[in-house]
């Protein structure tokens, strides 16, 4: 009898507990909530957190057909890409990889390569990105004459790593008709002795760049999903994709909706907001249409951003803006008027300070209007309070100060350097910020933006004792900049960047507990699975028994 009744009882806890679709328990999970709780399980339904607590809480009160011991292993809110380029990456995986590249030479030697590898025929167009002059001994822009002794029958269009400058061999530019002493507002065609280098300097870029035949449908779906097969075993779940058409966001909705494609997106449109405007806000349960990007001026890297003063090592040269300051303030009063966020791209003391100032003029002080300065990577000491007078956020790549320490100092000077990268000055203006990468302008790896912002090293752990240490962020401060920071960046803290009961299941699982190792193990972390909305995108092989 006695038995009989345990027996009642056992099957009477087991009805009383909820249903869900799954379970992890024996975890480290950073559930990143206002208190930065830590627990040790959590419990999955229809796509959503339904609770998260200790391993007795619950598994005594849930029962799922998926139960996962995790094994002791860390869970985080999957990452959340707070500026990068998903569709540039992807088409990019069809193109010459230039990056790291030590010498002009090297990167014709990888085009020669990539030539003979694909089968290139002649008349061709041949494609390639990442080459950076600050990596060579000889720190000048390359001339294209060996480009087209090399390929005289194939147009050749390689951009910069920063995607503010580019290299055209003379057929393509004849193909864009492009002749010396051309004048583009916003951009430079460079001549050297009366003749076409075949260096282009942001907008003059575009007039190449639009002649470049697109990728056929099919190839080009392919590049999606391996790009976002790249991003899986990052431990990105979602992106704030920087600057897309109107089409493009419409194709990649089209892949979203017939399942294949499931990286959650938030766009930035590139359309002119002038010629857009009244329009609706779209979003769906991956995709979000937030607002509109804007350029204000170009890189650091090859000297395109504007400054307030000259470059150090260009006494005769400030940069410019790449637009009129007539047509910023029009597009951003357009903006204003509409449900739509404004994303700024400004890199120079200059560019930044005439945004938030045009900024300030709409703003007119505390907000909640979320508009953003994409990189704000040179700010006037006077000017980083107009980010917090006026609730502007900044959105910084943490790996921008530690790919352009070598040589940001010789652009700006012992002192002006010190506002450059300033990333702890910047979230103290709100509390918070935004952190990404702007990939493929750097590295995918999320575990290199926490190294970088925390110990403010490159991969190589230079220097020893950090660049502008004052400036590092907190493992915290970090952890919430790559989740639920980057998710409010964009409206969207209500539903994913925190494992919270009733947000999208968004979460990966790592080998090692970056908040807790030494910073320089954070760079061999590796990502052993990552769920999108409860479901499994990505396992590593052999990770999860």
């Amino acid at each position: 009898m006695r038995y009989g009744w345990l027996l009642f009882l056992f099957f009477l806890s087991c009805k009383s507990k909820t249903s869900v679709d799954n379970i992890i328990h024996n975890a480290i999970v950073y559930t990143v909530d206002s208190l930065f709780s830590v627990e040790q399980a959590l419990a999955v339904k229809e796509g959503k957190i339904v609770a998260t607590g200790s391993n007795a809480d619950i598994l005594n009160n849930y029962t799922a057909g998926t139960i996962t011991d995790a094994g002791g292993k860390s869970i985080y809110p999957g990452f959340i890409d707070g500026h990068g380029h998903f569709y540039g990456y992807a088409m990019a995986l069809n193109s010459v990889d230039l990056i790291g590249a030590i010498s002009w030479e090297e990167c014709l030697q990888r085009i020669s390569a990539f030539v003979s590898r694909r089968s290139i025929e002649p008349g061709e167009w041949i494609t390639g990105r990442g080459w950076d002059q600050n990596d060579w001994d000889i720190k000048e822009f390359p001339d294209s004459k060996k480009l087209d002794s090399l390929f005289p029958q194939n147009p050749v269009y390689l951009s910069r790593i920063d995607g503010h400058a580019a290299i055209a061999s003379q057929a393509a530019l004849a193909i864009a008709e492009i002749k010396a002493g051309e004048k583009i507002i916003g951009g430079l065609i460079e001549v050297k002795n009366g003749r076409l280098t075949g260096v282009l300097i942001d907008n003059a870029m575009g007039r190449v760049a639009g002649m470049i035949p697109s990728a056929d449908r099919v190839s080009a779906e392919d590049n999606f999903l391996e790009a976002q097969e790249n991003c899986f075993a990052a431990g990105l779940t979602g992106i704030t994709e920087c600057g897309l058409s109107r089409q493009r966001a419409a194709w990649l909705d089209s892949l979203q909706q017939a399942g294949r494609l499931k990286m959650k997106m938030t766009i930035m449109l590139s359309e002119d907001p002038v010629d857009y405007l009244p329009g609706t806000v779209y979003k769906t349960g991956r995709m979000h249409i937030a607002g509109f990007k804007l350029v204000a001026d170009g890189a650091l890297g090859s000297r395109g951003a504007c400054l307030l003063h000259p470059y150090s090592d260009k006494p005769d040269w400030k940069g410019f803006l790449l637009g009129t300051e007539a047509y910023y303030r029009e597009a951003l009063s357009k903006i204003f008027d509409s449900p739509f966020q404004a994303y700024t791209h400004a890199i120079g003391d200059s560019a930044n300070r005439f945004i938030l100032d045009t900024y300030a003029g709409l703003l007119k002080g505390g907000n909640d209007r979320r508009w953003r300065i994409e990189h704000a990577q040179v700010v006037a000491p006077e000017d980083f309070k107009k980010f917090g007078d006026n609730s502007v956020i900044p959105s910084v790549q943490s790996t921008h100060a530690t790919s352009d320490m070598y040589w940001a100092e010789e652009r700006l000077g012992p002192e002006r350097v010190k506002g450059a990268y300033a990333f702890k000055k910047l979230a103290e203006q709100n509390g918070w910020l935004v952190l990404g990468t702007d990939f493929p302008v750097e590295d995918i790896s999320p575990f290199k933006t926490f190294y970088a912002s925390v110990a403010r090293k490159d991969v190589k752990g230079y220097p020893a004792t950090g660049f502008q240490v004052d400036n590092a962020l907190t493992k915290e401060e970090t952890l919430r900049g790559m989740t639920i920071w980057a998710a409010k960046g964009s409206f969207e803290e209500k539903e994913k960047g925190s494992l919270e009961k009733g947000k999208w299941a968004d979460f990966i699982i790592t080998d090692t507990d970056i908040m807790t190792c030494p910073p320089e193990q954070v760079l061999q972390t590796k990502v052993l699975a990552t769920y999108i909305n409860g479901e499994k995108v990505y396992e590593a092989a052999g990770a999860l028994k």
